[in-house]
């Protein structure tokens, strides 16, 4: 199979990843932080050092203040319902996945005012960004509690921008909280949340960041004090009623997954050696797919060369979720059609009829693959037409 669907979870793990994962499951049950034994204790250390190389890595400056999740979807509930209360408004962008959309609207019913900002632009393309602080500033207000935008659109690989909202938003709005979501964006470029204004940051380990699937991350600055979402054991304070007060124990209720945590270690360390490499590979590959679509009859792209290996498309004869069928069916190429979670950016695209095709390449995917699946897209043109 040639899989193009690594923006729903990577395809391609590292062979550190593949073995320390079966290392802890076959040596490393045990509870990390839980029990005083020799096991626990490893696996205790294991979650440190981990925490820490996130820490380090996106510079949030609070080794406390970064928080295991099982994806990225928790760590933006968390975030969001942690710290948006009523009367609080929030800012969000046309560009944001169901994550942050089903959230805020949940929270609409609690008092709180919620505001979503479209381009000012007509169209995306060939913008280097798709949001920006002018568009967002308008709509800021006294009551405005938390900006939130996607760094990467999830749909079509496009970028707010991010440093510079992050940098308007503190020297002129210092009291307002920026959130980013990450989920596409991590791992693919550098992210500096101290460089780059970022107070709260949603990752998934799973996708760029080369874990496994069950990882995922919050990291916020000491600016931000998050509410917890769950509420439970957490090893510290069994006797207190109350969920503890201290950060990671705060948001860490429950059995962390131990394997997608030591996974998580090794694959941020691989991604970050070929980062440079992969995001110039990436941008070419991106490029290549663009142009040999734009080629074939009836298709129309919505991408523009990206380092997230994101390409959208849409064929006028076939609705994108039974062109993804045909290309597994047929082709054994794996991609992948619909709304991809994210119905405003959809709208605006004016593609919410049969939503996008998309491809979604790794480091590990080859000019070889692509010209294959070009082939198979020409062959389907030719077909249905």
């Amino acid at each position: 199979m040639i899989y193009f669907d690594n923006a729903a979870t990577g395809g391609f793990k590292a062979y550190s990843v593949q073995e320390v994962v079966s290392s802890a499951v076959r040596y490393l049950n045990a509870n990390p932080t839980r029990s005083g034994h020799k096991l626990a204790a490893a696996g205790g250390d294991a979650v440190f050092r981990t925490r820490k190389l996130l820490s380090d890595t996106f510079n949030n400056g609070s080794l406390e203040r970064t928080i295991f999740t099982k994806n990225c979807t928790e760590a933006l509930n968390t975030a969001i319902f942690g710290t948006l209360k009523e009367g609080d408004g929030v800012i969000y962008t046309c560009m944001e996945h169901n994550s942050v959309i089903r959230p805020v609207h949940k929270l609409l019913s609690r008092g709180v005012k919620a505001k979503c900002v479209f381009s000012k632009e007509t169209a995306f393309f060939p913008q280097k960004h798709a949001i920006t602080f002018a568009d967002i500033e308008p709509y800021i207000t006294a009551d405005t509690r938390l900006v939130i935008t996607n760094q990467a659109s999830n749909v079509n690989g496009q970028t707010a921008d991010v440093h510079a909202i992050g940098m308007a938003l503190k020297k002129n709005y210092p009291d307002v909280i920026y959130m980013v979501d990450g989920a596409q964006s991590g791992g693919h470029v550098p992210i500096d949340m101290c460089a780059d204004g970022i107070d709260i940051l949603c990752l998934a380990g799973h996708k760029g960041l080369g874990g496994i699937m069950g990882s995922g991350a919050l990291l916020f600055t000491d600016k931000c004090d998050i509410e917890p979402l769950t509420f439970g054991g957490t090893g510290t304070e069994s006797f207190n009623p109350d969920q503890p007060d201290c950060y990671p124990e705060r948001l860490e209720s429950g059995t962390l997954n131990l394997p997608a945590i030591i996974a998580l270690y090794e694959g941020v360390q691989y991604v970050y050696s070929v980062m440079q490499d992969s995001e110039k590979y990436l941008t070419q590959l991106t490029k290549a797919a663009v142009e040999g679509l734009e080629n074939l009859p009836g298709v129309r792209t919505y991408s523009s060369p990206n380092p997230f290996g994101i390409v959208a498309f849409e064929v006028d004869a076939v609705p994108s979720q039974e062109c993804s069928e045909i290309l597994s069916s047929s082709y054994d190429i794996a991609v992948r059609g619909g709304f991809h979670c994210a119905p405003l950016m959809h709208e605006y695209l004016h593609t919410e009829k049969n939503g996008l095709v998309r491809i979604s390449l790794s480091n590990k995917n080859t000019f070889k693959d692509l010209n294959a699946f070009l082939a198979a897209m020409a062959e389907i043109c030719k077909t249905m037409r």
